[in-house]
């Protein structure tokens, strides 16, 4: 399992766009399993709404990127590498991510050609499916 400073040593954000707390599993350069402790004290929620507090969906598919991008850079390959958005298609918002949620933040790469690549991911609120997305990346 690796915590946030364990992921910290694996891709370069930090608060407050670190948008994962730790990762159960991974298969670095295939998969990660990732999860993010969502509290009022986001600096988000100060502006999105301060009257009904909701994460915005860009931040969500952030976040499952982000879990992406330590499967990615956990591999010897990519490890002194940094990895962009090159692209997000078929996202997919399904029900609201509030204060006192937990997201469980699911990311498979699904190919990598030279330096762009593919990968999708789902975002859970419990079992219940929160936003999904593919996209595509740039490895530079």
């Amino acid at each position: 399992m690796l915590e946030v400073e364990d992921i910290k040593k694996i891709i370069p954000h930090r608060s407050p766009m670190l948008l994962i707390d730790r990762v159960d599993k991974l298969v670095p350069g295939v998969s990660a399993i990732g999860y993010k402790g969502v509290t009022y004290n986001e600096p988000f929620f100060q502006g999105h709404y301060p009257d009904y507090p909701v994460m915005p969906g860009v931040l969500i598919i952030e976040a499952i990127a982000q879990t992406g991008a330590v499967a990615l850079m956990s591999s010897e390959e990519y490890k002194s590498k940094l990895v962009f958005f090159g692209g997000i298609n078929k996202a997919k918002f399904r029900n609201q991510v509030k204060p006192g949620c937990i997201l469980r933040l699911e990311t498979e790469l699904i190919k990598i050609k030279g330096p762009i690549g593919i990968g999708q991911g789902k975002a859970y609120v419990e079992d219940v499916l929160a936003a999904e997305a593919e996209f595509t990346f740039i490895i530079k």
